[in-house]
């Protein structure tokens, strides 16, 4: 599954949990689907913030490190 997708479905979810109209047998099952989209979205967020991390160099190629030794990260921008 796609994180846009992911995303989206713990967006319906949440409208569905929030409205009360979810029985108890119902939202006890969007909580467990919520729960397992969430791990799904966090997983492909940290693999992206990997491949950011890998991406940022400088212009020797070298990758630039902080003052611990780890990758720089750079604000995403949009």
């Amino acid at each position: 599954m796609k994180f846009e997708e992911a995303y989206s479905r713990l967006e319906e979810i949440l409208e569905k949990m929030n409205s009360g109209k979810a029985s108890l047998d119902d939202a006890l099952k969007l909580y467990e689907e919520a729960d397992a989209l969430i791990t799904t979205c966090q997983k492909k967020l940290t693999e992206a913030e990997k491949k950011i991390e890998m991406m940022i160099k400088n212009r020797s190629g070298e990758v630039i490190l902080d003052e611990n030794g780890n990758p720089a990260l750079q604000a995403f921008q949009t």
